[in-house]
């Protein structure tokens, strides 16, 4: 595979920037060691020329967060005839948008917290305190808040007092025009990647995740030593299996490709909740697809080696 020449798209403009970079790092150096030759380009105003005066023989996809999972940058390599790594554009409009995932993935009876999405208009024109006290009436507490687009943990966070939920509902609105708020599920967070090969979607070994306060959050995800994780997760046969049967469900029903990342919590009984979807996956040195890779015994570089030859054969 050492005729082949790969683009590595990372950068961007979301909140997610600096973590893309360094995932575009690490994947580029992942697949130059396999002997492909690889250029890293961000995504700014010179990426449509680029494509269309250098022409790659695929891309592949390390921006996190705004266009690099919206659908925009895949719409772009689309209509340019691009073979690229990863979901389609309609697929990943419907992954992007956390409420519609959650929608079908329920629809579907698979199961996932109860839930409220609500527009920053609705606060500001109906009153921020009444809906607060209906959004606690309806799910209860503890509650947990995130924007309703976007990854990384920015702006999530665990509400157990309703006093804290204001300024809770400002963090996560900070990040979007939207807010999902969730019941909170007690119980151990786990990521399961999947990776498509000749046999179809295959789920890799749960990454379980520990952190020190319980949440999940931009610090306690790029931060070295904040979080703790377990690869595979120390969560038992039966409830490995069901978190694996989960993701490929996901992956499947939204119409998802090549590759994706589940997040999910395993409540006491065993029972995977779903919480979302990731079309582009981190891959910092602290990021979870890797652990899963690792502990599936494989090597970053041959993975996305092997989704660079499904793109080109599509």
């Amino acid at each position: 595979m050492s005729d082949r020449w790969v683009a590595v798209l990372a950068g961007g403009l979301s909140h997610e920037r600096d973590v893309s970079l360094r995932s575009g790092r690490r994947l580029s150096a992942a697949l130059r060691s396999t002997g492909m030759t690889v250029a890293e380009w961000d995504a700014d105003e010179q990426l449509l020329s680029r494509l269309t005066e250098e022409r790659p023989d695929a891309v592949v996809i390390a921006l996190h967060g705004g266009e690099g999972e919206n659908g925009s940058v895949q719409t772009l390599l689309e209509m340019l005839d691009i073979p690229y790594v990863g979901t389609g554009s309609h697929a990943c409009r419907r992954a992007w948008d956390k409420p519609t995932a959650k929608a079908e993935l329920a629809r579907a009876g698979l199961t996932t917290p109860d839930w409220v999405a609500l527009p920053h208009s609705t606060f500001r024109e109906l009153g921020a305190q009444s809906v607060l006290d209906a959004l606690v009436a309806k799910l209860g507490l503890p509650l947990m808040l995130k924007p309703d687009q976007g990854g990384s943990g920015l702006g999530a966070q665990v509400v157990t007092d309703a006093a804290d939920l204001p300024s809770a509902m400002v963090g996560a609105l900070s990040y979007g025009d939207a807010v999902l708020v969730e019941k909170f599920i007690e119980g151990t967070e786990v990521a399961i990647t999947v990776i498509e090969g000749e046999q179809g979607p295959e789920a890799l070994p749960a990454v379980q995740i520990e952190t020190a306060d319980g949440v999940y959050d931009y610090t306690a995800r790029y931060t070295a030593g904040l979080t703790s994780y377990r690869a595979p997760a120390d969560i038992g046969d039966d409830a490995a299996a069901a978190a694996g049967e989960l993701a490929i469900a996901a992956h499947r029903l939204l119409g998802l490709r090549d590759v994706s990342r589940t997040d999910a919590i395993i409540d006491t009984n065993g029972v995977p909740h779903f919480l979302d979807v990731k079309v582009s996956p981190g891959l910092t040195e602290t990021s979870l697809m890797p652990m899963g890779v690792e502990a599936a015994g494989r090597s970053l570089g041959d993975t996305y080696a092997s989704l660079v030859e499904r793109a080109m054969k599509r």
